[in-house]
């Protein structure tokens, strides 16, 4: 078919230096059998948490302990790395346990795929402080005032330092990390540029004030940086290139979704395994053995076994675009991962939501009990269900399959422009992912 849009110049693709992961279900048996125990604890205090609105600082650092951090730190700087698929059902059993917990890792896990583009001399610095357990969170999006595609948080030269200014919403997972990544703008350079700062450092405050209904421990809130210190090397050019790291990106939120939608089928199972109540107008038998009770149960864990197995394919084709033994043009490895997971966000997010609403169809009046916290699970999915309208995921699958259209996209949030020009092509790609930035006299500039 005719492409009506083209890959920009910059063909890369996220093939790692090291040998591929070793993958199987063998392989995912093990690593299971070592993570089940963490996540067991972490759910045991999930509800509580989340009726209280305690932060889990304590089970972040369970899952560092346990190395579940590290887990896509490549061989050659001390990792054993798993493959894409791996790692999202490990994410779809961590959600189970608690959606908080795994929707705050997303950024962590996105700066490791973006420091394995990076020169060795990045990777020699970042992937050993992974694998120590340092945890990386995100500073990219501003409440308003800032155009689709640029940012109002500012990079400067001021006495030979480069200092960072500016204020971020949306935060996830910042207030748990070690390091804050944070969009930003520079004047004079096209584009937008990523600054690495200590979440630590005196200029940097965290505060947890995300007031949506749901996903409410992830950390979500407000992050002020005020003339924050950043070393040279920490500054990474944000560019056009064909790499599979919105993908991941993307894909990291389905994880989260099928995770809830496994806690739902979860709890409906235990309501109707544990319920003695019944109605008349039923079968008058225990909801158990009601024949249409278990065609309600059997119909939720049909739609949870569905998103989960929809998530699980996309992670295979991300391991496949990014197998070299395959011999994939950056073309086609892009094709490959973005339409996979453009089509997961098309399905997966309402036969989680429908799965979290059936629930209620298994039980009586009593589920509504807030005590119980039930509803926690469709106003989790709801909250994650937002980040990415499933509409536009559709329409570009679309524009691809019958007119050719690579699918592209800003990957940025901001006001809409007062005219129908599109921001710069610097930042309007199908997928971005910053290289190695280096201070010079007129601003950050590409290496």
């Amino acid at each position: 078919m005719t492409s009506t849009s083209t890959l920009p110049l910059d063909h890369r693709t996220d093939t790692r230096p090291d040998t591929p992961p070793v993958t199987g279900e063998a392989r995912y048996a093990d690593l299971a059998a070592r993570f089940r125990p963490v996540f067991d604890r972490i759910a045991a205090g999930a509800l509580d948490r989340e009726q209280s609105r305690t932060l889990p600082f304590e089970q972040v650092g369970w899952l560092k302990d346990s190395g579940f951090t590290a887990l896509r730190v490549p061989a050659e700087h001390g990792g054993d790395p798993v493959s894409a698929e791996h790692l999202f059902r490990l994410l779809i059993e961590l959600a189970a346990a608690d959606s908080n917990v795994a929707h705050l890792l997303r950024s962590h896990f996105a700066f490791g795929e973006t420091a394995a583009l990076q020169p060795a001399a990045f990777r020699e610095l970042w992937f050993p402080r992974i694998l120590a357990g340092q945890i990386f969170g995100n500073a990219a999006t501003e409440r308003s005032g800032n155009v689709l595609g640029t940012t109002s948080t500012t990079l400067r030269q001021e006495d030979g330092r480069w200092l960072l200014h500016g204020e971020k919403y949306y935060t996830t997972g910042s207030i748990f990390a070690d390091w804050v990544v944070v969009m930003a703008s520079t004047a004079g350079v096209e584009g937008r540029q990523y600054a690495v700062v200590p979440a630590d450092a005196p200029e940097v405050s965290i505060a947890d004030d995300w007031d949506g209904f749901g996903q409410p421990l992830t950390g979500t809130g407000t992050a002020v940086f005020e003339d924050v210190p950043v070393e040279p090397g920490n500054i990474l050019q944000r560019q056009v290139t064909s790499t599979l790291e919105p993908a991941f990106f993307q894909l990291f939120l389905l994880a989260v979704l099928a995770g809830i939608g496994r806690a739902a089928l979860r709890d409906a199972v235990e309501l109707v395994q544990s319920r003695t109540r019944t109605f008349n107008t039923g079968s008058g038998e225990l909801f158990r053995n009601d024949p249409i009770i278990q065609e309600h149960v059997g119909r939720l864990a049909a739609k949870v076994y569905t998103a989960e197995a929809v998530v699980t394919a996309a992670a295979r084709d991300l391991d496949a675009a990014a197998d070299p033994s395959l011999g994939l043009s950056p073309e086609e490895a892009f094709l490959r991962a973005e339409l996979a997971v453009q089509q997961a966000h098309v399905a997966v997010p309402g036969l989680v939501l429908d799965a979290a609403s059936a629930l209620f169809d298994v039980t009586g009046a009593s589920a509504v009990s807030r005590g119980k916290g039930l509803d926690r699970h469709w106003r989790n999915a709801r909250t994650v269900a937002t980040h990415n309208p499933s509409a536009f995921k559709a329409r570009s699958v679309g524009d691809y399959l019958v007119n050719g259209t690579i699918p592209t996209g800003l990957h940025s949030i901001g006001d809409a422009p007062s005219s129908s020009a599109v921001p710069s092509t610097s930042d309007a790609s199908s997928s971005t992912a910053p290289q190695s930035a280096a201070p010079s006299t007129s601003g950050v500039t590409s290496s």
